[in-house]
């Protein structure tokens, strides 16, 4: 593989962290392999909260994940980064970070397998209230929320950002505790009408509590500053559809745990 790193302890986000709030690298094995998943929260809140599981784009656990689990820990969550690849590892390279994901992708059960794990690492994490759980994730990692909500997870909201739609079965669909927000960029050429219609059609079928938000003019990444880097045509950022996809986020998150 051409450029595959692995994190250490040390974390550096692309904004200054909000005053209190901390981040601690948890490893954790599943079947004898080795992940590296990082837990944010705020320091400066007492007792238990909800908390939010992060799953990260095909790259791998990096920065950018890291900073969203950041703003969640700053928005009073607790934010649990989970690494999907194993030993921290994070790629730059398209090739590299399209087969990590296949590799995943490939064996379903294990792909569940490794959400399950984080979800149980955030629920019994001392700081949580493990009767409030959500999911959200970018690209793969939105998938790899959905898959988790398939299981049938205890999670009270699910939110993905230009993610991957896996058709859920009649049986897994029926599963679904969470309330689904989609969030997809309306020119995403990397999701077809087909594919958005056939997932649709199975959450309707099961009577699943989902939105989905089509956000004009935004692409694939819509939500990842620099994603126009890779040059990969169909990936692109988009300041209003970030901006807005966050927002209802926050929405769907404080109606689930009980805002005002």
């Amino acid at each position: 593989m051409r450029k595959l790193m692995t994190l250490g302890l040390t974390v550096v986000f692309a904004a200054p962290a909000a005053a209190g709030v901390k981040a601690k690298e948890v490893p954790y094995e599943i079947d004898g392999a080795k992940f590296k998943g990082l837990l944010v929260w705020d320091d400066s809140t007492a007792g238990k909260r909800p908390g939010v599981l992060v799953f990260h784009e095909w790259w791998g656990l990096n920065d950018y994940a890291k900073k969203r689990a950041e703003q969640l820990a700053g928005m009073g969550y607790v934010a649990f980064a989970a690494d999907l690849y194993g030993e921290g590892k994070v790629t730059e390279h398209p090739d590299d970070a399209r087969k990590m994901s296949s590799e995943v992708r490939m064996n379903a059960d294990v792909w569940r397998a490794r959400a399950v794990k984080a979800l149980s690492i955030l629920h019994d994490n001392e700081m949580v209230d493990g009767s409030k759980l959500a999911a959200i994730g970018y690209c793969f990692g939105g998938s790899t929320a959905l898959e988790l909500a398939y299981t049938g997870a205890d999670l009270k909201a699910v939110a993905t950002f230009h993610a991957g739609l896996p058709t859920p079965t009649p049986e897994q669909a029926r599963k679904i505790k969470a309330k689904l927000l989609i969030n997809n960029g309306a020119d995403d050429k990397f999701v077809s009408a087909e594919t958005i219609q056939k997932f649709k059609a199975a959450l309707d079928a099961a009577k699943v509590d989902y939105k989905f938000v089509n956000y004009p003019g935004a692409v694939h990444s819509f939500t990842v500053p620099g994603a126009d880097k890779y040059k990969i045509p169909g990936m692109a950022y988009n300041a209003e559809a970030d901006k807005k996809s966050w927002a209802a986020m926050k929405a769907l998150f404080d109606e689930v745990f009980g805002k005002k």
